[in-house]
């Protein structure tokens, strides 16, 4: 459904690494994530995904509505972030610095580096409805940005 893809217009330029504080400790460091601070949305969802099998991609969708917040907490993995005319690769691997995916970008995790954990903070509940998972559908959804 066209009308419901409400961010035709995002761009992979929009997706930023954002590097939260790392308080250093003697016995270790911490990062903190709180509701609307360092995140340019309130947090509705959080998960995780981990033993993921060599060579296995992860992702292949895209949001409506929903914003992410990507994180390697553990080991590294790269994200491919797509917006329908432009492709970018960024390789994550410090667990206090993450990528914050727009909505209306498409996006594969892939090359995940043994005992990796992505976490993942979300501005929505997981909704079915707001996922666009046929990259044809996607590229038809975005397909105004090919004439910029």
């Amino acid at each position: 459904m066209i009308e419901n893809y409400s961010h035709k217009s995002s761009d992979i330029n929009d997706c930023k690494l954002i590097t939260l504080d790392k308080h250093h400790h003697e016995n270790g460091n911490l990062s903190v994530v709180e509701n609307s601070r360092q995140l340019p949305f309130d947090i509705n969802r959080v998960y995780y995904l981990y033993d993921v099998p060599g060579g296995v991609e992860r992702g292949g969708h895209s949001h409506r509505q929903c914003h992410e917040f990507i994180i390697a907490v553990s080991g590294s993995f790269d994200i491919e972030i797509d917006d329908g005319s432009k492709k970018r690769k960024i390789t994550l691997n410090r667990s206090n610095c993450g990528l914050h995916v727009m909505p209306g970008i498409w996006r594969v995790l892939d090359n995940f580096s043994s005992g990796s954990v992505c976490l993942v903070i979300a501005s929505e509940c997981y909704s079915e409805t707001d996922y666009v998972r046929d990259y044809s559908e996607f590229k038809s959804l975005t397909a105004n940005k090919a004439a910029k």
